[in-house]
């Protein structure tokens, strides 16, 4: 927190690290790179990259983020110990501007169940841990994880403990979302008011969705004196998520008057920043989401729509700009050029570079020919849709589907793998796209679980894009991909693959093993 403006309240982003947790959520490093890039353009304060004792590919996916992200704080998260200490230093160093984040549980079930430990233990183990990073590192972050089920004596004593160890930032984490906002104003003002230096550190608040309290809590906390709210896009992370980041901060916005601070981000991203990272994991945002959610500034009942029509402060409290919505129709046709593209792309909140609007643009140009009309939704599939199905290490070549009423539908499938190879397999199913997965299955040798299969229009129209979503399990876990064409079985087939690539990247890393992450991954469910 910035000593010349105290009502500046950082927002601290754990979306690549507490966000990836959600179930089927999984990023890969270049995705995972991808949304740091897009939160840096948001303006985060921090970037929580990740968990980098978890596994080698998590110390890989926080250290390239930290070399190649400016602007954030690049953080990494680490337990109270030597081991997850050194490799999150070693992760992060390399950052303009980096941070280590440790943590060790202090509440009552949490000592007794999970770490035997006694009190003194436990204030020793933290003391030591904080000490060790901040001699790696100047900026520093302590969580007491399950702060809110904590006894509060003992908890001001352990953050006591951990400020006068050199800790720069004190985190106090809901961790299982169990507190209340009343509950949470006190707890705060009780640590501002008891521990000494609190005025020399930065209180932070992370907060979890579980009695749908998340973003109250939160606003609780900073009413209390937290300046750094701990959040994810979309709401994302273990269980029923955390902080919602798009809702907290425009709270803070829309109602300045009350909260009395603001943020540094720049609201105009947020719904682009909010639909890439849903693209990225699969995980759809709800129409009645709140500021980003389709009906979000929908109105449907004429006393409404009346009261719109005359000004439209009277239903809505945000305009859709502020969030990076546009109400814009139809906006561009077969015949458009490739400037008024580019312009339309910038004025929807997506910047690209000349190689990736080329891309974007071919892609726009065939899908004109197929569609009388082009929406903003259109626009942002297909720049959405960027990297996410060209990855490999399989390809879609060709696909041909044969359905009867009353018969077996058969699919015919080619698919072309990034070593040359290319295998055509034919299978039958129950349907056009049960068909189809089943011949992508054959060809590419890997068999799933298939758990959900929806789909979604992404604009208007008879022959508006259709957006695939594909659910499976596999080794244990959830895996998640989706795609947009006007072809609903095309869309089914490429989710689908995308999710095979996944597992293929994954088995090739040692992601994908059941029990690769041991203990560390686990532990990440922590804070």
């Amino acid at each position: 927190m910035s000593k010349r403006d105290p009502n500046r309240v950082l927002i601290f982003d754990t979306t690549l690290r507490d966000g990836e947790q959600s179930p089927g959520c999984s990023m890969t490093p270049e995705e995972k790179l991808r949304v740091a890039r897009a939160l840096a353009e948001l303006g985060v304060d921090v970037i929580e990259a990740g968990f980098p004792a978890a596994s080698r590919g998590d110390w890989e996916s926080v250290n390239q983020i930290a070399r190649e992200v400016r602007g954030p704080v690049i953080c990494g998260l680490a337990r109270c110990n030597a081991d997850d200490i050194h490799k999150a230093w070693t992760a992060v160093k390399d950052a303009a501007r980096p941070r280590i984040h440790v943590f060790l549980a202090t509440s009552a079930i949490h000592r007794e169940h999970k770490l035997n430990m006694a009190k003194e233990e436990i204030i020793r183990t933290a003391v030591e841990g904080v000490k060790l990073a901040r001699s790696l590192c100047e900026d520093i972050e302590f969580s007491p994880e399950d702060a809110s089920r904590t006894e509060l004596d003992f908890l001001t004593e352990v953050v006591q403990a951990a400020v006068d160890a050199g800790a720069c930032t004190v985190n106090v984490p809901d961790t299982v979302g169990y507190t209340t906002p009343q509950e949470f104003h006190e707890t705060f003002s009780h640590l501002k008011q008891h521990v000494r230096g609190a005025d020399e550190v930065t209180f932070s608040v992370h907060c979890h969705n579980d009695l749908g309290m998340a973003v109250a809590n939160s606003l609780s906390a900073v009413l209390a004196g937290a300046r750094q709210i701990e959040c994810t896009i979309n709401g994302i992370g273990e269980r029923a998520g955390n902080c919602s980041l798009e809702e907290v901060v425009m709270a803070i916005k829309t109602r300045e008057q009350v909260f009395g601070v603001h943020t540094g981000i720049h609201s105009q991203k947020l719904y682009p920043t909010c639909r890439l990272v849903s693209s990225i994991t699969g995980m759809p945002i709800p129409r009645n989401k709140a500021v980003i959610g389709e009906n979000a500034f929908a109105h449907e009942s004429g006393i409404h729509q009346h009261g719109m029509l005359k000004h439209a402060s009277t239903y809505e409290i945000m305009r859709p700009v502020d969030v990076g919505l546009s109400r814009t129709n139809l906006v561009l046709g077969k015949h458009s050029g490739r400037h008024a593209f580019r312009e339309r792309v910038r004025e929807l909140g997506f910047e690209l570079d000349d190689a990736e609007l080329n891309r974007v643009f071919e892609r726009f140009k065939a899908l004109a020919d197929r569609k009388k009309e082009l929406f903003d939704g259109d626009i942002e599939a297909l720049v959405l849709k960027l990297d996410t199905e060209s990855g490999g290490p399989w390809f879609l070549e060709g696909l041909k589907t044969d359905a009867a009423l009353g018969e077996d539908a058969v699919a015919e499938v080619t698919l072309r793998h990034a070593d040359g190879r290319q295998v055509m397999q034919r299978a039958a199913g129950d349907g056009p796209v049960d068909a189809a997965f089943k011949a992508v299955e054959e060809a590419a040798g890997v068999t799933v679980t298939l758990r959900k299969f929806e789909v979604r229009s992404v604009s208007k129209g008879e022959d508006a894009q259709g957006e695939a979503l594909v659910t499976v399990e596999y080794g244990g876990r959830t895996h998640r991909g989706s795609s947009v064409t006007t072809n609903i079985v095309e869309s089914g087939v490429r989710a689908f693959l995308e999710v095979i690539n996944r597992i293929e990247l994954g088995r090739r890393t040692g992601r994908i093993a059941v029990e690769a992450r041991g203990e560390a991954r686990a532990a990440q469910a922590a804070v």
